[in-house]
């Protein structure tokens, strides 16, 4: 799968590791180039992390700090786009882990885009709210651990492959966190079964 903001194309995939090696030669610029290319796709996956816009940015400023501090730890065959993620869900997994979890609001819901195929009438979109709040909840009681991979894998369309790259798992591991979470989740699930099953393909 295609991570998000980055596109998966070689060609890009390519001149962003040039980017880097001139960085890690005292290029700014390049450094600068870099932070542009990522910036929204670390920025989502902190938002949807951490459930606060102040909190994603903060994240985000810090991923981008680490990465600096840390370029001479990328190895070139791992994916960049995989490398800058993964210290990005792993500084918000520890400010997870050290304060109550606080999710989405209902005005500003990635949910919504996704269960609106079509123009829903009044009834529908307060049935498809519903539906968001309570999806939103059941992610919210997860734990960080079993959070991260069912935003990656949803969110930010990652691989198990490309998960397990980034969280510094096995694959195995990525499968069982998510079967563990979905179940997690279609448990607590009570109104709206169907609706959240269609979300995240429970079924």
């Amino acid at each position: 799968m295609k991570t998000e903001g980055t596109g998966g194309d070689p060609d890009v995939e390519a001149k962003e590791l040039l980017w880097l090696e001139q960085t890690r030669r005292g290029d700014q610029a390049a450094f600068s180039r870099l932070v542009e290319a990522y910036q929204r796709p670390v920025f989502n996956l902190a938002y949807r992390m951490l459930g606060n816009a102040s909190e994603a940015e903060e994240a985000a400023q810090e991923t981008f700090v680490r990465m600096y501090t840390k370029l001479h730890t990328f190895q070139s065959d791992r994916k960049l786009a995989s490398w800058v993620l993964s210290i990005a869900s792993h500084y918000c997994i520890d400010r997870l882990r050290r304060r109550r979890i606080t999710w989405l609001s209902l005005d500003d819901d990635p949910i919504a885009a996704v269960l609106s195929s079509h123009q829903p009438s009044p009834e529908e979109s307060a049935l498809r709210r519903e539906a968001c709040a309570e999806v939103q909840d059941c992610i919210a009681a997860l734990e960080p651990g079993y959070r991260a991979p069912l935003i990656l894998r949803y969110w930010q369309g990652l691989s198990y492959e490309e998960i397990a790259e980034v969280m510094g798992i096995s694959v195995s591991a990525v499968k069982s966190r998510l079967h563990r979470a979905r179940s997690q989740i279609a448990g607590r699930v009570q109104a709206h079964p169907a609706w959240v099953a269609n979300t995240l393909a429970l079924r």
